[in-house]
């Protein structure tokens, strides 16, 4: 039985573009930023699912780089602008989107900047009234060149630290090797002692990062907004800050999907999809607004052109057949027993399609 309207919610870098803003405008602004900004997401999920800091939550690596931004020169209009120049979209994503669109309500959920996910709105005409994303005004928090300077030293310090390695099942601070462990304790005091005391503490404090509770926060918004029920949500994701919306979609009753996603996407979602082109989000998604999510998660278990024959439009059908052989799209069912071997699975194809910098991320 049918309870209320369907809702397609859907993160930003991943499924719909190739980008990790944040990275890059960090390798933009800051000198070495792409090993800097690594690091510093380690250390968030260190912080996220490891040590489970209170009040820290998956995608608060938004606001540990801010004042380092900011130190560097980043302003408003130069991070829009940087954003605009190298928006990379996920072949088929602006048809996905334009036609998930035309038949259910659907939103977009991101942990990033404003800056970017304005100007993607503005390059695919989506609504920007239907974008979560993270708030910040960077032009609001004053520096001075005494501060600078302090920030860049850290800089130096961060950038001559172990990276910090996570092994595959840790559960606490002390599975991590000794060298991470130590980094890990220096960064503690840096942005939880060191920062906190500094002007640019006050980014710390005051910009809260849409990742993991909230984007739970945000989809409890959506359905309340559309007046459905978790039941009626289909939550595409891909990252650690797709945790939460996950779990709260999933044990609501909706359909929790991973799009090339990472080891922590495929450990909370139920559908995995590895894929090249978003027809393979575009397909489930119209499945699951016509027959509901047993019917996506059945055809997962048997994921071909013949089987979806009765279920999808012809035009997503003929679109999905017209891909090279090599770029045919998997989706599978996640179970307890391929579980380990889709974490793998998908974090490697991950990097194909976003790279290996951007792809190794959490």
């Amino acid at each position: 039985m049918r309870h209320g309207r369907r809702v397609f919610v859907t993160d930003c870098e991943g499924p719909i573009s190739k980008n990790d803003n944040a990275f890059e405008l960090t390798s933009h602004f800051v000198p070495a930023g792409d090993r800097f900004f690594t690091l510093i997401s380690r250390y968030d999920d260190v912080l996220a699912d490891i040590v489970k800091k209170p009040g820290y939550k998956a995608g608060d690596t938004l606001r540990l780089i801010l004042p380092f931004l900011k130190a560097y020169g980043a302003t408003n209009r130069e991070m829009k602008a940087s954003s605009s120049k190298n928006i990379l979209l996920v072949p088929g994503a602006e048809e996905t989107l334009r036609f998930v669109r035309s038949i259910m309500p659907s939103f977009i959920v991101s942990t990033s900047y404003e800056h970017y996910i304005s100007a993607l709105c503005d390059a695919v005409g989506f609504p920007q009234e239907n974008a979560y994303c993270t708030r910040v005004n960077i032009d609001a928090y004053e520096l001075d060149t005494e501060e600078a300077g302090e920030l860049k030293m850290l800089r130096d310090e961060i950038l001559k630290m172990p990276m910090i390695e996570i092994p595959e099942d840790a559960i606490s601070l002390t599975d991590l090797p000794e060298e991470s462990r130590h980094t890990v304790n220096r960064l503690d005091q840096i942005f939880w002692e060191e920062i906190p005391r500094m002007k640019s503490g006050r980014m710390l404090r005051e910009v809260n990062p849409v990742g993991g509770s909230e984007k739970a926060n945000a989809v409890r918004e959506i359905v309340g907004k559309v007046g459905a029920d978790l039941q009626d949500v289909i939550y595409v994701g891909d990252s650690i800050t797709d945790v939460d919306p996950f779990r709260l979609v999933r044990r609501g009753g909706g359909l929790a999907v991973s799009f090339n996603g990472n080891s922590y996407a495929i450990r909370e979602a139920e559908i995995a999809v590895l894929s090249h082109h978003t027809v393979a989000i575009s397909i489930p998604a119209e499945i699951f607004e016509r027959f509901g999510k047993k019917c996506v998660t059945r055809i997962a278990e048997n994921w071909s052109p013949a089987s979806l024959e009765s279920l999808c439009s012809k035009h997503l059908l003929d679109r999905l057949k017209a891909l090279p052989q090599d770029k045919a799209p998997r989706v599978e069912r996640i179970t307890s027993g391929n579980k380990k071997r889709l974490m793998r699975e998908s974090s490697a194809f991950r990097k194909t399609v976003r790279g290996e910098a951007v792809g190794r991320l959490g």
